[in-house]
């Protein structure tokens, strides 16, 4: 059903744009242990290759977000990475669709990561210029749980982790916009 894919599509682009390789795994594992009943276009992430290279990445990540900086770094080189993973999740979300519907999942999740990632590595270089590091460990640890958490529920309640998304995704753009805002007026207070 399109409807549901579509539902799927929405938080699982948002979890990846957020860390793409525990969305993957989450996909992979749930598939692999049979977690969740899962339409048959998501055994493509049931390989053991899939799924331990999205492991081993994914604990790479965890360790690099966690150093200041080294993080936007990270961050910086996954701003192609994450949305291209949206994509290809979304994609494999709408199964056997046809091209056009295909093309749109893939604009749509492509869209969605590229949002959520921009937002995160934006919030990441603010957030590292504070002299200590566990606001960026908490911020971290809580995006893991978030990307972690809104995959699983995706697949087992596509629809609520729709609204959950969007709201998030609402909620991100309205921020970000508060940053640029703050940003703005604080450099412009010290050019006068």
């Amino acid at each position: 059903m399109i409807a549901t894919a579509v539902a799927q599509l929405i938080p699982l682009a948002f979890a990846s744009g957020l860390n793409v390789y525990a969305t993957v795994a989450v996909l992979g594992l749930c598939e692999h242990f049979h977690l969740v009943d899962l339409p048959p276009q998501f055994r493509a992430f049931d390989h053991p290759a899939i799924i331990g290279i999205a492991l081993a990445m994914y604990l790479v990540e965890f360790v690099a977000d966690k150093i200041p900086w080294f993080d936007s770094v990270w961050d910086a080189v996954h701003t192609v990475v994450r949305p291209i993973g949206g994509a290809l999740v979304a994609v494999n979300a709408m199964g056997h669709a046809s091209p056009v519907m295909t093309a749109l999942a893939a604009l749509l999740g492509g869209s969605i990561a590229m949002t959520t990632h921009v937002t995160k590595a934006g919030t990441r270089a603010a957030v590292n210029t504070s002299p200590e590091p566990f606001s960026n460990w908490v911020l971290s640890l809580s995006e893991d749980a978030v990307a972690i958490g809104l995959s699983y529920f995706a697949l087992q309640h596509p629809y609520a982790a729709a609204i959950v998304a969007i709201v998030l995704l609402v909620a991100m753009i309205t921020l970000a916009s508060y940053i640029v805002g703050w940003v703005r007026r604080r450099f412009a207070r010290r050019r006068v």
